[in-house]
């Protein structure tokens, strides 16, 4: 979720989507890692990164991706939901979709191994994909109808649906193309589609839960080279590990409560996740919370960088990594309204004393 107050919220969406937000409850804790003595990595952050023209601001920046060719996209919501691309050196240089039936409430944004961009928008429960013209191809879901007026809330959520989602959360890819999809604040399940969009399988229900194969707010999905997908499963405390099937396979308990997963390309990935200082910022948090985690896929932790700071090189709810370069940390924040690119040291090179740029 996000730093804006309920009222201000609630009136950029729909009667029906209000309602069902209001139906939700907020995560009341944040989860200290339970993983012990991880080696710091230095970096440091790139100031001034996005160049904006005048007159165009950030809002909450939710999400953020890089293509091949380096350029930046940011999905970002304010008093509009807008989705806007930036060269490799963060010049501004267009704004893809305005207007779009597919934007409400930004969450997230995707690059695939073609150039196009998909975005996940949690208010239109939607997720749609641009070519790399920015032309929508093809869309997932299906927005509430606002001729319909509100819908009634409260008592049991409705069965899971094949091709309707409720407050979709992420979306990632294997290598032949099929589409996982985290659909995760209304529903709490992973679904898994065909290239072209034909429902195949899904794991989780309408129904929270802790088992194996059970979600608690999936918040974030990526998938390696060999198929295999990891999702953020938030308030479980946790990243699940399934096959390309959706079959359990191992949990990483051990990071806090996992906001956001990346896995870097490559002959050899690794998975990043931040156990991100909760929105609001409360007591005790900034203490227990905020840092990124960079991982073996089985789990084993290489280290960690970063903590809960206002200041440039510290996070204020980090939202979403891009890790396209393993070494080149993009992180989208939710309460500094803004997009950090950090330089990690090379693997392996543990940080001294000194603090990264900015961070107090």
């Amino acid at each position: 979720m996000q730093s804006m107050s309920r009222s201000t919220r609630y009136s950029l969406l729909p009667t029906a989507t209000v309602l069902c937000l209001l139906a939700v409850p907020y995560a009341v804790a944040q989860t200290k890692a339970k993983a012990q003595n991880v080696p710091e990595i230095s970096y440091t952050s790139v100031p001034d990164l996005l160049k904006l023209p005048p007159n165009l601001y950030l809002g909450e920046s939710m999400g953020v991706a890089t293509n091949s060719k380096g350029h930046i996209f940011v999905y970002t919501r304010s008093a509009n939901t807008r989705l806007f691309e930036f060269d490799s050196l963060g010049v501004f240089v267009r704004e893809i979709g305005a207007g779009s039936y597919a934007f409400e409430f930004a969450h997230s944004v995707r690059v695939d191994p073609q150039d196009n961009i998909w975005v996940v928008d949690e208010g239109t429960n939607l997720v749609a994909k641009f070519n790399p013209a920015g032309r929508v191809v093809m869309v997932l879901g299906h927005r509430p109808e606002a001729v319909a007026g509100a819908t009634a809330t409260g008592g049991a959520s409705p069965p899971a649906a094949k091709y309707t989602l409720n407050r979709p959360s992420d979306v990632a890819w294997d290598p032949q193309g099929n589409i996982f999809v985290s659909d995760g604040y209304g529903n709490n399940r992973v679904v898994k589609y065909d290239k072209n969009g034909r429902f195949l399988k899904q794991v989780g229900s309408e129904k929270a839960g802790s088992g194996k194969d059970q979600f608690n707010l999936p918040h974030a999905i990526a998938v390696d080279g060999k198929g295999n997908v990891y999702v953020a499963d938030r308030s479980n405390h946790r990243i699940q590990v399934l096959d390309n099937d959706l079959t359990p396979k191992t949990v990483y308990d051990n990071i806090g409560d996992s906001w956001t997963v990346c896995v870097s390309p490559g002959p050899h990935q690794y998975l990043f996740t931040s156990n991100s200082n909760p929105n609001g910022n409360g007591p005790g948090t900034w203490e227990n919370t905020g840092e990124i985690y960079k991982m073996e896929l089985d789990g084993t932790i290489l280290g960690r960088f970063g903590h809960a700071s206002k200041q440039l090189g510290g996070f204020q709810v980090a939202h979403m990594l891009d890790c396209r370069n393993p070494d080149q940390i993009l992180v989208a924040e939710i309460e500094s309204w803004r997009v950090q690119k950090l330089l990690l040291k090379t693997p392996g090179a543990a940080a001294t004393t000194a603090k990264p740029q900015g961070v107090k």
